[in-house]
């Protein structure tokens, strides 16, 4: 059984995985957004409302966050808010490389060739939402370091098949599922929650673009490339996770970097707070053969599984 770039197997019909790139253009169609247009971006911001809700703060919990006040408390949610979204521009930028070689090396005339393009020009709005978003809170444009955006350099290149389709699936459904929790909350910053509501619909067709795709490309797979997958994954995951709070964020409330990094990844509430974001990705992954040896040290070290 052959594999193309995109997972394709050579004996598959066609017609299944164009119907779903059908279903998803014409859902494009009827609700997409431009966020230029859709969001207020000179409103003021609101005093008093969170960028995240407190239970998700990196520090919730700790004795760290007992030392601050409900202003710091505030100002920390943002800067986390801040961090996280820049993550996601790096994270999506990955993604629109691995688009982009889909489409190069596929059909244009196909309905899916079209729908992935359709999400490249998405996930370039998403980015620049995000961008616009952290311009408007007034914070640093935090991101990995710069030795995890050299390996981030490699992921469209090492990850092809199973691990192309799930580390995708991470940079989206673990932001996403904390989106969710907070888009209607009266308590967060009116543009957080529209910048989530926007998310929350646009990402939902990705996701099932790729969920879609992720057992066609396990299939193809030879059993013995599998732990070369999960490896990959166990890998990304890592590196997703520990992405997300850059150490400087705690700058911006008089703490010290190092310290409060250390007190945040000892801190049980983050550690479920990332568990319950990968809570569904992980299931997921792990019903297609995904999560395992060799990559479990490195699953457990992101706390996206216990």
């Amino acid at each position: 059984m052959t594999q193309t770039m995109n997972g394709e197997t050579g004996n598959e019909p066609a017609e299944l995985r164009e119907s779903v790139a059908d279903r998803l253009l014409r859902s494009t169609a009827a609700r997409s957004f431009d966020p230029e247009i859709e969001i207020d971006w000179s409103a003021p911001l609101e005093p008093g409302k969170r960028f995240i809700l407190d239970h998700r703060c990196s520090l919730y919990g700790t004795a760290l966050w007992e030392q601050l006040s409900p202003e710091q408390r505030l100002e920390l949610g943002k800067h986390e808010a801040a961090s996280v979204a820049s993550t996601g521009i790096w994270l999506e930028s990955m993604l629109m490389r691995i688009l982009a070689k889909i489409a190069y090396k596929g059909d244009p005339m196909s309905r899916h060739i079209q729908y992935a393009l359709t999400e490249l020009g998405e996930e370039c709005r998403h980015s620049t939402m995000f961008a616009r978003m952290i311009e408007r809170m007034g914070t640093p444009r935090y991101g990995p370091p710069a030795r995890i955006q050299r390996l981030g350099d490699l992921v469209p290149a090492i990850a092809t098949g199973p691990a192309m389709w799930g580390a995708i699936l991470l940079g989206e459904e673990i932001p996403d599922r904390v989106q969710r929790e907070q888009a209607n909350d009266e308590s967060i910053q009116p543009m957080m929650r529209m910048v989530n509501r926007i998310l929350i619909i646009e990402e939902a067709r990705h996701i099932s673009f790729a969920r879609a795709e992720l057992p066609r490309a396990v299939a193809a797979t030879p059993r013995a490339e599998l732990p070369y997958h999960r490896a990959v994954l166990g890998r990304f995951a890592l590196i997703v996770s520990r992405s997300l709070i850059n150490p400087r964020v705690y700058s911006s409330v008089g703490l010290d970097p190092r310290t409060a990094r250390k007190a945040a990844l000892a801190n049980p509430y983050h550690q479920e707070a990332l568990r319950y974001s990968g809570e569904k990705i992980v299931a997921f992954l792990s019903e297609n053969g995904l999560v395992g040896a060799p990559g479990m040290t490195m699953w457990r070290r992101s706390f996206l599984v216990g």
